[in-house]
């Protein structure tokens, strides 16, 4: 694609393309990272073990709503988490017919391994890219951000 001037100078069809070329390359680079990061866990045990870590201890129905997964398919990936000894879930104090799950000390330091690793795979990459260019990368995180921010509220 051309350089893009602004969007009020791109056609519908354009946007189109920017967006499929967009989505392709989030998700080649989050292909990528997962293979950086070398574990044995899918993206959703992954993602799920993250959300835990961050925001837990949490319901297993609020794990489902946090992930946008239903709640069989979130019962499904604790016990692949829990059986891995990488969450542990305890009786709901509110509720003691749910529970409560939580990172364990082994899952944290997992996540703290694996942000590690794709972090440093990123900072190798960068550096072997003209300064504009990480500059230009700079700017487009915060753009991402603030497209993304929306799926948040």
């Amino acid at each position: 694609m051309a350089t893009i001037l602004s969007k009020a100078t791109m056609s519908s069809s354009d946007l189109t393309e920017l967006a499929a070329r967009l989505r392709l390359a989030i998700t080649r680079a989050a292909r990528r990272l997962r293979q950086e990061a070398g574990v044995d866990l899918s993206p959703s045990q992954t993602a799920a073990l993250a959300t835990i870590e961050r925001h837990g201890p949490m319901t297993p129905s609020e794990l489902a709503v946090v992930e946008r997964i239903q709640r069989p398919t979130a019962t499904r990936i604790i016990a692949r988490l829990e059986g891995a000894r990488l969450i542990e879930r305890t009786a709901d104090p509110v509720d003691r017919r749910s529970s409560v799950i939580s990172a364990t000390p082994e899952g944290e330091e997992l996540m703290t391994r694996l942000r590690k690793r794709k972090n440093a795979f990123l900072a190798r990459r960068l550096r072997g890219l003209d300064p504009g260019d990480v500059a230009t990368l700079a700017r487009a995180v915060e753009i991402l951000e603030r497209l993304l921010e929306g799926e948040r509220r």
